[in-house]
């Protein structure tokens, strides 16, 4: 029945093809672990750069020019005559062309989308240090519950070596020797232990409010054979892809805006004026317009090249995604394989192991045979859990990099 469901959950979830968000055994559920990653101190400063984003796309949206109000006095003096108090006041503005308008929200909407994808890469690399720690923890956990089976195991093994001491079928140097590899066994158990402690440490402690839930260690599930659905999900969801891409669009906002501003802002304005003591009122408009230098050509160039730039750096960051998936791919399903392998290995080891334990008992087998298959047997069982979570850590990471666990999916 088990291998009936197993091989179910292979069909459902092991290929590619499974691009539906999922949730897995032996994961933290979603409502466990997106409270921790919201409240992550990386994820918080990201999600703060968004609202500062958000308010530099309003500051662009607002033309940078404001209203100058001026005014001045005078007084006219003439040769042998009266002397006259004269005023001049006005007020101006220089005005956005509206291509300067249009490109300015552009750079805008480029600043928030790179915010948010700034966003989800800090959400996609604390879920990865969070899937990390916590398959490192449950293995630790794992791995104390192996080494005081082999506690038990060799108790029980100088029990039987007691009981051929008595019975005159063994020395007291085999006793010793039983002793000693009890004391080795207990300072591994120990070692266990601390290693279990110390990764339920880094855990809690990078993730404050982490439940302390210890569950079995679940068998990771089989890579399907068609590595174009992973690369392409994982690119679509990539969002350290989607901040290169925002900046190429942010240097393209800058392109326009330097072609545009090829053609000076012009200012306008209106003034009064009174002369001659109130006898003369002046009443008119004033326009100017800079006159364009070479300046303004050379960081449109250069507004150009770094166009080309950004694009080329777009494309770099796809080739080297697309490596890393192809190689993470690779390395699970080869990590699955690897475990397979261990599994039929520690299985062998541990039949080994009883069928020595019962030939020693029985007086057809010398302690250090024993020994030696307790020490394989231990060893295989301890490689096939580091198998177990290294296939593990390249199958969640897969799903992490694919946001198919803890809504991490997202346009």
């Amino acid at each position: 029945m088990t291998r009936l469901l197993l091989a179910g959950l292979l069909t459902i979830f092991g290929t590619a093809q499974a691009v539906e968000p999922v949730n897995p055994p032996g994961l933290l559920p979603t409502e466990i672990a997106r409270p921790l990653l919201e409240q992550d101190p990386g994820v918080a400063a990201a999600r703060a750069g968004l609202d500062v984003a958000l308010q530099e796309a309003g500051i662009l949206d607002q033309s940078p020019y404001e209203w100058t109000a001026r005014a001045s006095g005078q007084q006219r003096r003439l040769d042998n005559g009266p002397r006259y108090n004269e005023w001049n006041v006005g007020i101006e503005r220089a005005i956005r062309l509206s291509g300067k308008a249009a490109a300015d929200r552009k750079l805008g909407k480029a600043s928030i989308d790179a915010s948010q994808a700034r966003y989800g890469e800090a959400l996609h690399e604390s879920a990865r240090e969070l899937m990390a720690l916590w398959v490192d923890w449950l293995a630790a956990e794992r791995a104390r519950e192996l080494a005081e089976r082999s506690v038990q195991s060799m108790r029980a093994s100088l029990d039987a070596v007691d009981k051929r001491v008595r019975a005159g079928d063994a020395s007291k140097l085999e006793m010793s020797i039983a002793r000693a590899e009890l004391a080795e066994q207990r300072r591994l158990d120990n070692d266990a232990k601390t290693q279990a402690t110390t990764a339920w440490a880094r855990l809690s402690t990078r993730f404050p409010g982490v439940q302390r839930q210890v569950m079995a260690l679940p068998a990771p599930l089989l890579i399907g054979e068609d590595a174009a659905a992973w690369r392409d999900r994982i690119l679509a969801q990539s969002d350290e892809l989607k901040v290169i891409q925002a900046h190429m669009q942010m240097a393209q906002a800058h392109a326009e805006r330097a072609r545009a501003d090829k053609i000076p802002d012009p200012t306008l304005g209106g003034y009064t004026a009174s002369e001659v003591g109130g006898n003369e009122r002046i009443y008119g408009v004033m326009l100017s317009v800079p006159i364009p230098g070479g300046a303004r050509d050379a960081r449109n160039a250069k507004a150009i090249a770094a166009v080309e730039v950004s694009r080329r750096e777009v494309e770099f960051k796809q080739r080297e995604l697309e490596t890393a998936i192809a190689s993470a791919v690779a390395t699970a399903r080869g990590a699955y394989d690897s475990l397979q392998i261990s599994n039929e290995g520690a299985a062998a080891m541990q039949e080994n192991a009883a069928l020595m334990q019962r030939a020693y008992t029985l007086g057809e087998a010398e302690l250090q045979d024993l020994l030696l298959a307790r020490r394989q047997a231990t060893a295989a069982m301890n490689n096939a859990l580091q198998a177990q979570a290294a296939a593990l850590q390249a199958y969640y990471g897969l799903l992490v990099d694919a946001h198919l666990i803890w809504e991490l999916n997202h346009d």
